[in-house]
């Protein structure tokens, strides 16, 4: 069997702020939450300068771009318990209950265009959520989650371990199928968090040096 190739990269930039961990692609425009900050940063990626920032309710884990808002994933509490919370640019939070993500746990968000999707470190696993929040797909991916989005119908995946090192793949897999095919396609050579997608290229970040990395789309 083959070696895996690495992935392509297009660009490393060092974030503005440390510990970037959220990442979405909205409007043309690049958003990120700082961990250890809990703050969530509006870009331009191209002349790579802040063009907002605001504090958010909880440590901002992940977001996702879905129409007119972005959707974060906030750990709050002493125990960091998961909840999604709705954003509207230029306006804030959205003034509404917030949701508790299963069990209080979950990570990374992606969003097919009709559902959100929801995985859970832990569980090895990405749960599909209808309009009420229920669990109505579980899609086993049998490793650590460290993120994903959709791209063109297929839902690609960051998947692998942060122990020993880490040991990180890009993989894709139809969920359209009923039992999915998980196909690896790149390796990742740093600890990834996040995975968002600008139309051409596919975005993560390197959270441990302070990193944002752009690369290309594996063939």
């Amino acid at each position: 069997m083959a070696e895996l190739p690495v992935i392509n990269e297009v660009e490393r930039r060092v974030s503005p702020a440390p510990t970037p961990q959220a990442l979405a692609w909205h409007n043309g425009e690049l958003w990120f939450g700082s961990r250890d900050l809990g703050r969530i940063y509006r870009m331009d990626p191209k002349t790579w300068k802040v063009l907002d920032d605001v504090e958010a309710p909880g440590i901002p884990w992940a977001s996702v771009s879905v129409g007119e808002v972005i959707w974060f994933t906030l750990g709050e509490g002493a125990d960091d318990d998961r909840y999604l919370r709705r954003y509207v640019p230029g306006k804030g939070f959205a003034d509404e209950p917030r949701i508790p993500c299963p069990d209080f746990t979950g990570s990374y968000l992606s969003h097919d265009g009709s559902n959100l999707y929801l995985s859970q470190w832990y569980n090895h696993r990405i749960l599909k959520l209808d309009s009420e929040w229920n669990i109505v797909r579980e899609i086993a991916i049998g490793a650590e989650i460290s993120g994903h989005v959709f791209v063109d119908g297929l839902l690609y995946v960051l998947c692998g371990t942060e122990q020993n090192g880490g040991d990180w793949r890009l993989a894709r897999l139809d969920p359209r199928e009923e039992k999915p095919t998980i196909r690896e396609l790149a390796r990742v050579p740093f600890q990834c968090r996040s995975l968002t997608y600008d139309g051409q290229h596919l975005w993560t970040n390197y959270r441990e040096a302070d990193q944002i990395v752009c690369f290309a789309m594996p063939q």
